[in-house]
């Protein structure tokens, strides 16, 4: 049987303040398959993307702290790599798309200077750098690549400049795309285009996808399987249709309540009762 792409065992991630330490990640634990997606959900401060970053040590230590566990890539664990073999990792094997590309992407350079930073760090290889822009910005569906390639973000609509982040991010084929939030700044109709392309491509490219999100509501079309956090802990995990249809914690039964639903009566949403939660 093969090992999992990813596979990360109990991690602790502790922030430490001159007043206090706060435990954000408390004995993690999830694999993704090579081709699979798996989606994490939870609420703002449930630790979700601080368990993104740790997957190549992009907090800053301090005031992270890795308190335990194990993060291995095909069985080699990130947690014990030197700065260099880390390097190699960030883009290449694990590249991220982070939410608000109108902050992630530089504004003083054009979209082409962007992609091509990328493909001189992990494939100097190409030689025709336009073409192979304008090529990764044709596949997530940009009109004309070969021109808006020297376009610079603030002339791009939000849905434009988030596919050219994940061009960006794709252009280094990586193995595993850790798309963070990638449709929280979008219109709704947006939003279920960018689920669409990220399906699409995953199964075009044979890559896997770590999907991090609040939002129980896009995750039907995209996830193979679900973990859900709550308080640094993932609380429940399974197949997307079953975590969906047949939730067993009661934090993610009250999670999956708060989606509005078109065609019923207009009514307040649930509200979260976190204390009676534990």
């Amino acid at each position: 049987m093969n090992p999992p792409l990813l596979e990360v065992r109990n991690l602790s991630i502790r922030f430490a303040t001159e007043e206090n330490a706060v435990d954000a990640v408390k004995g993690v634990s999830f694999q993704i398959e090579k081709g699979e997606t798996l989606a994490v959900v939870g609420e703002s401060g449930s630790g979700k993307s601080v368990t993104a970053l740790a997957l190549t040590r992009l907090l800053p230590e301090p005031p992270a702290r890795y308190v335990g566990g194990e993060i291995l890539l095909d069985g080699h664990d990130i947690l014990q790599m030197p700065p260099r073999e880390l390097r190699a990792i960030r883009g290449k094997r694990i590249a991220y798309v982070f939410q608000e590309p109108s902050t992630s992407l530089n504004p003083v350079f054009t979209i082409r200077s962007q992609i091509a930073e990328m493909l001189r760090l992990h494939r100097p290889e190409v030689t025709d750098i336009d073409a192979e822009v304008a090529k990764w910005l044709g596949l997530v569906g940009i009109v004309d690549p070969a021109q808006r390639m020297r376009d610079y973000p603030h002339q791009l609509s939000g849905g434009m400049q988030q596919r050219a982040m994940i061009a960006m991010a794709l252009s280094a084929q990586p193995d595993l795309l850790v798309a963070d939030e990638p449709t929280t700044a979008l219109d709704v109709t947006i939003q279920a285009q960018i689920i669409d392309l990220l399906r699409e491509l995953k199964t075009q490219l044979h890559m896997s996808i770590l999907l991090i999100t609040h939002n129980f509501g896009i995750i039907g079309g995209i996830a193979d399987r679900v973990a859900v956090m709550f308080r640094g802990k993932i609380v429940e995990t399974g197949p997307a249709k079953e975590v969906l249809h047949n939730p067993r914690h009661p934090y993610t039964r009250a999670l999956i309540a708060c989606i509005p639903r078109l065609g019923q009566r207009r009514r307040r949403l649930t509200v979260i009762d976190h204390e009676s939660l534990g």
